[in-house]
């Protein structure tokens, strides 16, 4: 069985940190829940907790130079402006980006999908034309193209989900025909876990004459992704997934798509020159930046993103695929548990049943023990309903997690197993 030790060997021999000086970063991480009990947060799927250095970050923009981004000439305009597109360079270089003007700071990934679905959809897709997903695709990356289909006359075509959670990739061949415009596809899945060869697919996609949009919610945050290698035309990803603010994210895309894509939004600073009746609209990426933007957020994500290389991606997914495996030989012993998904690539999020207990149920009574975690269709409801559930149980882990907050995991849920049997009886 792995140890403790051997558990956080990443993090103590690659950056000279124990867990106890990690977690002392994370200032959420020292509060007490429910009269005393230790918080184990294992929700980072949802969102993650926030070091002082992010915290920090926005709280000084607000202190020394709160003021709108690109417009006046002052002094504390210059330095939030500074800033600002100081973050925008960070997160090119995160993942890779050939040119910084191909990030927009949008509220997230749900608002980045959208603003390729109208601002590129809307404009090329027409009767016949296809869209593909998956079968295991969150709300955000299947409502856009449902909504886009609706609009246009597109259809949409889905992989299915193989019994193990990963994809067909048979039958994506199979799908790939001429009529086929775009692929969007979740690099892994918040759900089961896999992490999908997205690499291949664009390649494929790609062969077959179509654009692919990668969902890099649940992947930016948990290892490196750089676009140029992966080849993608789109990806979206949100900041507070990554250690950063709420309502901050990115959409990448290439400079010719972003140049001949329409705005999503019309406003103040996403145009060159206004008339009357018309207006023409400013470089890339401004024109898809409309009104006063998440100044602060971009700010903080900057610094999560700081945050992040000092340790290395490569680290974090090291030790998140290490303790993703200890998990799951640990759930395993709690009697009437199941886990959904055994993919052989995979992330740090474990869903699971328990025989007989609602999961909300089960969500209430560990986090009674100081256990937060996830319980419902974790917006996605149709692979939900797929595997036979309503709803299901997730633990999923981040940096700061370690083998003592899945023991306490463990001990709640024989708990909740023995409290519920003798309920029961």
């Amino acid at each position: 069985m792995t140890t403790s030790a051997t558990m956080t060997a990443p993090v103590a021999d690659e950056l000279g940190l124990d867990m106890a000086a990690l977690r002392a970063e994370f200032p959420m991480l020292h509060r007490t829940v429910h009269e005393g009990q230790r918080l184990v947060y294992l929700d980072n799927a949802a969102t993650t907790q926030k070091p002082a250095a992010v915290i920090d970050a926005v709280a000084d923009y607000y202190r020394t130079c709160n003021a709108n981004v690109h417009r006046a000439l002052h002094q504390v305009a210059a330095e939030a402006t500074a800033l600002y597109e100081a973050a925008r360079t960070d997160l090119a270089g995160f993942i890779g980006a050939p040119e910084t003007e191909c990030i927009v700071f949008t509220r997230g990934t749900t608002e980045s999908i959208n603003l390729v679905a109208h601002g590129w959809g809307d404009a090329i897709l027409k009767p016949g034309d296809e869209i593909v997903l998956s079968e295991m695709e969150h709300h955000s990356n299947l409502i856009p193209w449902q909504l886009l289909a609706a609009r246009t006359g597109a259809q949409l075509q889905f992989i299915p989900v193989l019994d193990d959670g990963t994809l067909d990739l048979e039958a994506y061949r199979k799908l790939l025909s001429g009529n086929v415009k775009l692929v969007a596809i979740t690099h892994m899945s918040n759900l089961l876990g896999t992490i999908n060869p997205v690499r291949e697919m664009v390649a494929e996609a790609h062969r077959a004459g179509a654009l692919v949009l990668v969902d890099g919610a649940q992947s930016v945050p948990h290892f490196p992704v750089n676009v140029t290698d992966l080849d993608c035309d789109f990806l979206a990803f949100s900041g507070h997934k990554m250690l950063g603010p709420t309502g901050i994210g990115v959409l990448y895309a290439r400079r010719n798509l972003l140049e001949s894509m329409q705005p999503f939004l019309g406003g103040g600073e996403m145009i060159l020159k206004v008339d009357w009746r018309s207006a023409t609209w400013a470089e890339i990426p401004h024109k898809f930046e409309a009104g006063t933007p998440n100044m602060a957020g971009a700010i903080g994500l900057g610094a999560a993103v700081r945050w992040l290389r000092q340790f290395g991606m490569d680290t974090l997914h090291r030790h998140e695929a290490a303790l993703t495996q200890y998990a799951i030989e640990r759930l395993e012993e709690v009697p009437g548990l199941e886990i959904f998904g055994h993919a052989p690539e995979r992330g740090g999020a474990v869903s699971f049943s328990l025989d007989g207990i609602h999961p909300h149920d089960v969500a209430q009574f560990v986090d009674q023990q100081g256990i937060a975690i996830r319980a419902g269709h974790m917006c996605v409801q149709p692979l939900i309903r797929q595997l036979g559930h309503a709803a299901l149980s997730r633990a999923s882990f981040y940096l700061y997690n370690a083998e003592d907050d899945v023991d306490a995991l463990v001990a709640a849920l024989h708990k909740t197993r023995e409290f519920f049997d003798h309920a029961d009886g």
